[in-house]
Parts: structure tokens; sequence; C-alpha cells
């Protein structure tokens, strides 16, 4: 079967993507490698400021205090049957502000506070 230059060149386009398409999958995959942490970068987003605020009411209840959310001062997540959230949490305790970090394992089916500790 002979092939002319339109098929050749539609042949090499073709190569073209699918290499930069799985070129692009693989490099995405790297900043994400199931074990390691990677930083957040918006520590604003909806989905973070939930993790937070799941964290410290957990913690109230479970210490019968009364921290106040303020805002999420750093943090990175984890791919691990879920996701991992390591987050810098700034409170108001009192009349004092105070930093904590909290460890939160988000699954599909439930958050679990794994740990909760004044930086």
């Amino acid at each position: 079967m002979a092939m002319n230059s339109r098929s050749v060149s539609l042949t090499l386009f073709s190569l073209v993507v699918v290499t930069a398409v799985f070129s692009a999958a693989h490099g995405a995959r790297k900043e994400l490698v199931p074990g390691g942490w990677s930083p957040i970068k918006d520590l604003k987003d909806p989905v973070v400021v939930e993790i937070a605020n799941f964290a410290i009411n957990t913690h109230n209840k479970e210490a019968k205090s009364n921290l106040v959310f303020k805002s999420v001062i750093g943090g990175e997540s984890q791919i691990i049957e879920g996701l991992n959230y390591k987050l810098d949490i700034e409170v108001e305790e009192g009349n004092c502000l105070n930093k904590y970090e909290a460890l939160v394992w988000d699954k599909p089916s439930e958050k679990l506070l794994t740990s909760f500790k004044k930086l």
C-alpha cells in the first residue's frame, strides 16, 4: 500500500500530537507523585479553607476549646488514597493570634483529623 505525501504528513502530525500529549501528561505526573508533598498554590481556595475549618471544628470538639479560624498561612497536599492536607492555620485563641499545624486526610467518604499541634 503506497502512501501519498498527504497521508505521510497526517501520520507525522498525529505522531507529534500524541508525543506532545504524552510528554505533557508525564510532566504533570511528576508534580503530583503519589506519596510526595506538593505546595498548595492558592491558600484561599474554598476547598483548602473548608479543610482548615474542618480541622479547627474537630479539634474544638475533641479538646473542648474555642479556636476561631482566621486564615491559612501555608500548606501542602499529598496524594495517598485521597488527599492529605498539611496546613498552617492562623487562629484566634481568646485575645491572641496563634498558629497551628493541622493534618487532615480527605477521603471520598470521610475526612479525618490526624494531627493538630501548636506551632
